[in-house]
């Protein structure tokens, strides 16, 4: 059975984790919720370094319930969430919008985030299927 890098059980049927983009209306524009991984250090930009709240569904796991349950593991928000088309068959794409003042109480997993436009964002989301399902779902937003 395939586990998280934390040892946990991922579901062995698709969609296998699940991305929940986080926006909020910024002074003129949307920004869009990133998270820097910490186990590689606070320089690592390399893949997998900076993504929207996300991880693996366990077994048995509905997909609505694994992409809250990661938004609040990951940054202490529980937010209401809207499945949308996902470009990768094997990740379920959520849209969730926070308040402006919504205060991100990050996990250990991360070390920190960052509120950014739409491209800034994308930029940093490696590899090119992270930022891709961000654009997605920036795109349905429209």
């Amino acid at each position: 059975m395939e586990t998280t890098w934390d040892g946990l059980p991922v579901a062995r049927e698709r969609p296998f984790a699940c991305c929940v983009v986080v926006w909020r209306a910024g002074v003129g524009r949307r920004e869009f919720l990133v998270l820097h991984r910490a186990h590689e250090g606070p320089d690592y930009a390399g893949d997998w370094a900076w993504t929207p709240p996300s991880g693996a569904r366990q077994p048995g796991e509905d997909a609505d319930a694994a992409a809250a349950r990661e938004l609040r593991e990951e940054t202490g928000l529980e937010l209401p969430l809207t499945r949308i088309e996902s470009p990768n068959p094997d990740v379920a794409l959520f849209l969730a919008e926070a308040p402006g003042d919504a205060a991100v109480m990050l996990d250990t997993e991360h070390d920190t985030h960052r509120w950014l436009p739409l491209d800034a964002a994308a930029k940093l989301c490696l590899p090119a299927a992270v930022a891709d399902g961000l654009r997605s779902a920036a795109s349905a937003l429209t």
